[in-house]
């Protein structure tokens, strides 16, 4: 189990500029985690519309604020993003990503990145792995439709609620979950088949490591990660809200047996060195 914050991703030398500055781009989990996927939080300044083409990757992006225009260059479809809305492309997705409003966002790639790359002519960053396989073309998700059409689940045994957006059926090698615990909940998990990142998008709580007693606090901005051994305990202090990544990824319909697990959904990753 391990925790990181903006502070040790920019001492580890992680934070990007990109797009000719427009972006900065931190790099909280690269392919050296190994938990078959990396995670990056962005920034984006308002500015022209850049092309784009992950021609070897799939990515999800969660928007947290600000609003952007996403057009599927093959289909000449567009889409206005804002908080709460997830947007995915793949290697047959040629797109304009134009920031109307400064934006921040959560960026996840399967395979994951080493977390050097830069993007190419194309707007493409180099192979990084094997891509996962699926006919899907570019897609959003609003989270917010999804609760209110009842797609909300109560999960944790009751200590948390959770809008399962991208699943194993979407293809992508990894699912995206959108989490909320109320203030005062405490919650005894122990994801022994997956590896988990988890980051605030506001709230304060703390997570606990049950079999070594060490504490971290959580706040905006902080990523905490678990994997096979790592029984902990979540506690909010305050409404906390979250998304989550899961590999191998959640058919979507688990829920967590007594020991705060859920089923085994394929091969777990290796997680970080000598874990």
């Amino acid at each position: 189990m391990f925790v990181r914050t903006l502070d040790d991703v920019i001492a580890a030398g992680r934070l990007k500029e990109l797009q000719a500055g427009d972006t900065r781009s931190a790099r909280y989990l690269t392919a050296a985690d190994g938990m078959g996927f990396s995670f990056h939080v962005n920034r984006c300044r308002a500015s022209r519309a850049h092309r784009l083409w992950y021609k070897h990757h799939w990515e999800a992006n969660y928007i947290i604020s600000g609003k952007v225009r996403v057009t599927d260059l093959t289909r000449d479809e567009s889409w206005l993003v804002a908080a709460g809305d997830l947007y995915q492309v793949g290697p047959n997705d040629r797109h304009h990503f134009e920031v109307l409003e400064d934006d921040e966002h959560v960026s996840v790639f399967c395979p994951a990145l080493h977390g050097d790359e830069t993007h190419d002519a194309d707007g493409s960053y180099c192979a990084s792995g094997p891509v996962p396989e699926t006919d899907r073309r570019m897609f959003v998700r609003r989270v917010g439709e999804m609760r209110e059409s009842g797609k909300e689940m109560v999960v944790a045994n009751g200590g948390a609620r959770t809008v399962r957006a991208l699943t194993a059926g979407d293809g992508m090698g990894f699912s995206f979950s959108d989490v909320g615990f109320s203030a005062g909940a405490a919650v005894d998990l122990w994801y022994k088949h997956h590896w988990e990142a988890n980051y605030v998008i506001s709230g304060t709580g703390r997570v606990e490591d049950l079999g070594t007693g060490e504490v971290w606090p959580l706040a905006p901005g902080s990523l905490y990660n678990v994997g096979p051994k790592d029984r902990h305990r979540v506690t909010a202090e305050t409404d906390l809200h979250l998304v989550s990544v899961f590999c191998p990824p959640l058919r979507g319909d688990e829920q967590h047996d007594a020991d705060g697990a859920l089923e085994p959904g394929g091969p777990v990753p290796p997680g970080p060195p000598g874990y």
